[in-house]
């Protein structure tokens, strides 16, 4: 019978030194700068599993004992991934403007993706017999991406071995309660930061302590990234977070390859993604996931192109950019150039901006300079085809109520001439002209008899505004990951504000058994500001 191990003792003097380092500080800040200059990144999901399409791992938390067999003992006779090519994934990457690679090396199953010594679960007791991950890194590597390895310290296979119920996030299952688990862990660490060359990124997805200090102790300069740093998963936070974080996202509601049931991101929903991370100060870390016979499906390869096309003449706008002093204005999102007074103004087609059409823009946010230029990304500005009567020099005048742009979208970037993915335009030499609102979210207290939260938070700057419509925002996190939030947010009640001060505002009928977040904001009529996200406490 299986049983749960309890909380166990010490391990080692390496797992438990610095473990409660506060997240991010052994990351050389350098490193941390060069990493949020990256701002794109690929993440690559492939596991012994992919040959039936099923959630990658998941499914053995909770499986019987004939099916759990089935997955350990049956799937490795059968993977084979003999149209495996790397280089083609390298090649697609560097077209789409990927900057960092990293790559599923084991997941929670425990199945090795490279050739490690430490048991024969794993890639080179297959019929492929090859180290993948080795493969992977050098073909990246070739192109000029930074190679990154995803390590779970979680292990099923090592749950199964030792009788153990398979299951995640509980004291019973982690390394720290495990010196075998934790042994295994490190051998395997100490295998992939000193025989695959540099490795710059890592991510760990599970308790990282004890492993992320192996990383930095073999490899001073890679980056941690979950483990050590902000990472939300499937969404992108309200406000921007502050230093270096990275947001992991699906093309689809995958992350391994899914024949079936798959929905995926249009190609502009990515592209928004990513425009929306970096306005937020953060990378996007973009999931593909292979088939099993190692080819990329179509679908994920086309959203590829997509991207590439788009960062071709865009791409300016993502690299070595920071943000503005507010996000977004409506439909217009920002990135500010690292070290230069140079704004990136990203404008969503909504509307369409017809090619050949005029478009005029103000800018509430920006405040221009006698040595202001504007200009259109990917375009010289000189040339409408066809058209040489026309003059598509686009021109800008600051006004009372803001910065005037009028500029025409003259590049033919599809046969049908309807593009629809966002236009950048990009303004030298400006400085802010807002002041934005602050606001913080401050407390709750949950009345589990009238299933009622009482939200509190605090307006602290008015951003110049008269007043301000202030309220809160909740969602239900039952159920998900530590870091994923895939739910969306629910709009909860709102009041006006003249003057800053504590606000409280009652969201009724919520679940007793149910987790919720919340968060405050502020409606300004440029954009809406949040506060922080905090769980809201049910008992």
């Amino acid at each position: 019978m299986r049983r749960l191990l309890p909380a166990l003792l010490l391990v080692s003097g390496l797992l438990f030194a610095q473990r409660d380092i506060p997240p991010g500080s052994l990351n050389k800040p350098d490193r941390l700068e060069w990493f949020r200059d990256q701002g794109f990144g690929l993440f690559i999901h492939w596991s012994v599993d992919s040959q039936t399409g099923v959630v990658i791992s998941h499914s053995l938390a909770g499986a019987d004992e004939a099916y759990t067999r089935r997955f350990f003992e049956d799937l490795p006779k059968t993977f084979n991934p003999r149209k495996f090519y790397p280089q083609d994934w390298a090649a697609l990457a560097k077209l789409a403007g990927i900057k960092y690679v990293v790559f599923t090396t084991k997941h929670h199953s425990g199945f090795a993706m490279w050739d490690t010594k430490t048991n024969d679960f794993g890639i080179m007791h297959t019929p492929y017999k090859h180290d993948l991950t080795r493969e992977i890194l050098d073909a990246f590597r070739g192109q000029g991406i930074a190679p990154g390895i995803y390590f779970s310290p979680d292990d099923f296979w090592w749950l199964w071995k030792n009788k153990i119920d398979i299951q995640r996030g509980i004291p019973g299952v982690q390394p720290r309660n495990n010196p075998g688990l934790m042994k295994l862990d490190l051998a395997q660490i100490q295998e992939l930061m000193t025989n695959y060359g540099p490795i710059d990124v890592v991510f760990f997805d599970g308790e990282p302590q004890g492993l992320r200090d192996l990383a930095w102790k073999l490899q001073p300069n890679t980056v941690v990234t979950r483990g050590a740093i902000q990472t939300p998963e499937l969404y992108v936070p309200g406000v921007p977070l502050e230093g270096a974080w990275e947001a992991n996202f699906t093309m689809g509601t995958a992350w391994q390859y899914q024949p079936q049931n798959e929905d995926y991101k249009s190609g502009g929903r990515v592209i928004d993604i990513l425009v929306e991370t970096r306005a937020k100060g953060g990378n996007l870390l973009l999931n593909i996931g292979p088939k099993p016979d190692g080819e990329l499906p179509i679908e994920q390869e086309e959203r590829l192109r997509e991207v590439a096309l788009w960062m071709q003449v865009n791409q300016e706008c993502i690299y070595n950019v920071r943000p503005w002093v507010i996000t977004n204005e409506q439909n217009i999102w920002f990135t500010k150039a690292k070290n230069e007074d140079t704004l990136y103004a990203v404008v969503k087609q909504e509307p369409r901006w017809v090619r050949a059409q005029w478009r005029d823009f103000v800018l509430k946010s920006v405040q221009a300079t006698p040595q202001s230029v504007v200009s259109v990304l990917g375009q010289n500005d000189r040339i409408l085809e066809y058209r040489p009567e026309v003059d598509p020099k686009p021109t800008l005048k600051q006004e009372a109520d803001g910065l005037h742009i009028h500029a025409m979208f003259t590049h033919r970037l599809q046969d049908n001439s309807k593009w629809p993915n966002p236009i950048v335009l990009k303004i030298t030499n400006v400085k802010p002209a807002f002041t934005p609102p602050k606001v913080e979210t401050t407390s709750a207290k949950f009345e589990k008899a009238t299933r009622t939260a009482s939200l509190t938070g605090n307006l602290l700057d008015l951003g110049k505004a008269a007043s301000l419509e202030v309220g809160f925002q909740y969602r239900s996190i039952i159920g998900l990951d530590a870091s994923d939030r895939s739910i969306p947010w629910q709009d909860g009640p709102t009041q006006t504000l003249t003057a800053t001060g504590a606000f409280t505002l009652a969201v009724p009928n919520l679940n007793p058994d149910g987790i919720y977040e919340f968060r405050a904001y502020a409606k300004h009529p440029v954009l809406t500001i949040y506060g922080a996200d905090k769980r809201l406490p049910m008992k």
